[in-house]
């Protein structure tokens, strides 16, 4: 619960931070401290996840609330989707950074110097492709948080409080 919580919280603090735009722009003395945030966050979400789905692989499933058999399927879905997208966008971010000749930085321990031949076109591709999907995973999680939120005013049932500390939990 608590790894989902702050992964949520770095994605939306490293979207807020990337620095966006033209190759130029995005590795401009300008935008380095952002850049370095966004990449550092960035980095800490790829770890995040994959903690988190190797503890979802090897822990024991919580019991959820009954849902349609619909919606357990759509959960489920998003739930692949963000999983996907959680890998993705920092993968994606690397990728394009190293082919366009980019260190990869990590904060206070350096940088990771580019592990590919460099390849600016495809770099430049593969950038495009982190921007849409990062603005993908933003849109993902707000379907995925409106879907929680309908649930609790509009269901009344107990599956945003699944995802929220015991204690907090309404009496009923």
């Amino acid at each position: 619960m608590a790894l989902h919580w702050l992964t949520a919280v770095l994605v939306v603090v490293a979207f807020t931070l990337g620095p966006g735009g033209s190759e130029e722009r995005v590795y401009s003395a300008a935008k380095d401290f952002d850049r370095a945030w966004h990449e550092v966050l960035g980095l800490a979400v790829l770890v995040l996840t994959f903690l988190r789905l190797s503890l979802k692989i090897f822990s024991r499933k919580p019991q959820l609330p009954e849902t349609a058999r619909w919606m357990h399927v759509a959960s489920r879905a998003v739930q692949g989707l963000l999983y996907l997208l959680l890998f993705a966008v920092p993968l994606t971010a690397i990728a394009g950074a190293w082919l366009g000749g980019h260190p990869l930085t990590l904060g206070l321990l350096g940088e990771i110097p580019p592990l590919v031949a460099k390849n600016p076109s495809l770099g430049k591709r593969i950038a495009e492709l982190h921007t849409w999907l990062g603005d993908t995973i933003l849109w993902v999680a707000g379907l995925h948080a409106a879907a929680a939120l309908f649930h609790n005013f509009v269901l009344r049932d107990d599956v945003l409080w699944s995802m929220l500390p015991a204690r907090w939990k309404p009496q009923r």
